[in-house]
């Protein structure tokens, strides 16, 4: 099989090609080893010595390269990425990132390309993916993030020998629109602040302005955590609300009768409201559960896992920043305030340290704080706006004030650059000025 023409042997490992008594040509390449130390030989066949010649010195540039494909069967996307979310990133990333990878993974990546084998994944498959995804509505930063998933999940891929690309890369990243960037004016912020001075945790809004914390940051803050005499804050924590997760044995029975279905075409009780279905079970339910839904674990007597959880945040998202003066002092007023509660709480007054708590001392559900800050709005009649973008107020403001974007990224824990980077897209007036500064030393004319 592996003689050459004299009739001595091949070396061992050396790639061989021969005519087999079936008529065909046949071509061995040995590309490494196996898991288990044999020698891991790829097989190839063709009408023709030209033929396989080619295949086998296909197979050798790719071990050459060092791109060489695991053996055996190669799992489909579908399959990696169930892997990916069960198996790998529950160690990798934070329960609030797991769950919204799974919603993308489940919604968009499994049913547009799950049944590709992931060997095969080419680019063009993604580029029909956000193609799709842009004519159903969704932002440019949807489309990113889903782009950001792939990628990570084939990155891994070809850590571990499952394909040697990862064929997101091949691709320019989607841009996220700037325009989905829509900072507070100064005027607006002023506003606000004036707005919360009268409020009960006012200063909260005064700590998310200034340093524009993500909401987890501001309402999981600790008093040890901040120094008032040195001016500084560590931002350590986050406060966040875990999805639940069921501890039963049987999921299945644990969630009967509790899944959201459409009704069957002949149901008497279907209407139709606003152009959705009605809904039996529960009535009038806003989503849908999809095919094997398995969720619901809110209800599981066993349930575990969620709830309000302190939560170390991951990279350069842990950061110690400067407080200014005015946030120093708004800060010590909020603190003695809070003392005056505690007293009068008594019994009540559960002690976590919080800067930012209930009456009683228990955290603030973000979707309080949520409330919260839309009735602000409402109050110092300023247009309606997200809580994060209080976070975009900071970063643009600190960048039109000539903050150097290095240093905007270290006060706002950005992992990367990139992403303080669109603040100076969207931070027009400091362009303005410049332009203006510029005219002056050109034509002599002063700026305004």
């Amino acid at each position: 099989m592996s003689e050459r023409s004299d009739g001595t042997r091949k070396p061992n490992g050396r790639s061989s090609i021969y005519q087999g008594s079936d008529g065909k040509w046949h071509g061995w390449v040995t590309m490494g080893v196996r898991d288990d130390g044999s020698p891991d030989r790829r097989h190839r066949t063709g009408k023709t010595e030209t033929e396989v010649t080619a295949k086998v010195q296909k197979l050798e540039a790719q071990r050459d390269a060092g791109k060489v494909d695991k053996p055996g069967r190669k799992p489909t996307v579908g399959e990696w990425f169930t892997t990916c979310l069960e198996d790998i990133w529950p160690r990798e990333v934070a329960p609030n990132t797991l769950q919204s990878y799974g919603s993308d993974v489940r919604n968009w990546i499994v049913p547009n390309l799950g049944k590709h084998r992931l060997d095969r994944l080419q680019a063009e498959h993604l580029d029909k993916l956000y193609t799709k995804m842009y004519a159903a509505g969704k932002a440019p930063s949807h489309v990113l993030k889903v782009h950001r998933i792939l990628s990570r999940a084939l990155e891994l891929a070809v850590r571990r020998d499952k394909v040697s690309r990862n064929v997101a890369k091949l691709l320019d990243a989607p841009g996220a629109n700037d325009s989905e960037i829509e900072p507070l004016t100064r005027a607006e912020a002023r506003r606000i602040l004036a707005a919360a001075q009268t409020r009960r945790n006012g200063t909260r809004w005064s700590i998310g302005l200034a340093l524009g914390l993500r909401q987890g940051e501001a309402i999981g803050l600790r008093w040890k955590y901040l120094d008032l005499e040195g001016g500084s804050a560590r931002i350590w924590w986050q406060l966040v609300r875990q999805k639940w997760q069921h501890g039963c044995e049987d999921v299945a029975a644990c969630t009967e009768g509790k899944h959201r279905r459409p009704c069957p075409k002949k149901c008497p009780k279907a209407k139709r409201t606003s152009g959705r279905p009605h809904v039996c079970v529960p009535a009038d339910a806003p989503r849908l559960c999809p095919k094997g839904c398995d969720r619901h674990a809110s209800t599981c007597p066993k349930r575990t896992g969620g709830g309000l959880v302190f939560r170390k945040p991951k990279g350069k998202s842990k950061r110690t920043v400067p407080l200014p003066p005015e946030v120093v002092e708004v800060l010590k007023a909020h603190r003695t305030a809070q003392k005056r509660e505690r007293l009068a709480a008594a019994n009540v007054w559960e002690e976590h340290d919080l800067v930012f708590c209930q009456p009683n001392g228990r955290p603030i559900d973000p979707r309080r704080d949520w409330d919260d800050w839309k009735d602000i709005l409402a109050a110092a009649k300023v247009r309606d706006a997200r809580v994060h973008d209080g976070r975009h107020t900071a970063g643009t403001l600190l960048i039109e004030m000539g903050v150097h974007v290095r240093t905007v990224q270290e006060i706002l824990g950005h992992s990367d650059v990139r992403t303080t980077e669109r603040y100076t897209h969207v931070a027009t007036p400091m362009a303005e000025d410049g332009m203006r500064r510029m005219g002056g030393a050109l034509w002599g004319v002063s700026a305004p």
